[in-house]
């Protein structure tokens, strides 16, 4: 079983396609086909695991066959669960990119040195990511490089200049 630390989402199944038990898999992947190679995918708790092969494109993501899946209806028990790659198996990312796994639990100061909080969650509903920090108010970011010109994953911490108005 994989580190649980070690796993980021890269995934999700949204339920059956067809009767021969095919799933409906959503891709978090830069580049969606893409979540067919990065090895066996596992439940978030580690406990299954599945080689994934990809049929086809379809509405709001792929139809895939699940290693061991035989059924429409265990395909449809799968429906809402959440697929992890180990992370050593995902590609390298620039300097100026990261997993949002990777921003989750890191320190957030302002540029006076102030902590805010820590990263509770990134969020993205379209128009680009948003880190929730929480500390004695909970704040929403947009992760821009004007409200987030560092961030140092070495140091587990972020350096954040809040927009007019966040306090």
């Amino acid at each position: 079983m994989p580190d649980p630390n070690d796993l980021i989402c890269v995934g999700v199944l949204s339920g059956a396609f067809g009767v021969q038990g095919e799933v409906r898999l959503k891709s978090f992947c830069a580049n969606p086909e893409d979540i067919a190679s990065y090895g066996p995918l596992y439940t978030a708790d580690g406990a299954r695991s599945f080689k994934i092969k990809l049929t086809r494109a379809v509405a709001g993501g792929y139809s895939a066959r699940l290693k061991g899946i035989e059924t429409r209806e265990e395909a449809e028990a799968l429906k809402g669960c959440e697929l992890f790659a180990e992370k050593s198996r995902l590609p390298r990312l620039p300097d100026d990119e990261f997993y949002h796994a990777d921003l989750i639990g890191l320190e957030v100061r302002d540029t006076g040195g102030v902590l805010l909080g820590t990263v509770r969650a990134v969020h993205n509903h379209g128009a680009g990511d948003i880190l929730e920090v929480a500390g004695p108010k909970v704040l929403l970011l947009p992760f821009t490089l004007a409200v987030i010109p560092t961030v140092d994953l070495a140091a587990r911490r972020i350096v954040a200049n809040p927009p007019e108005g966040v306090e």
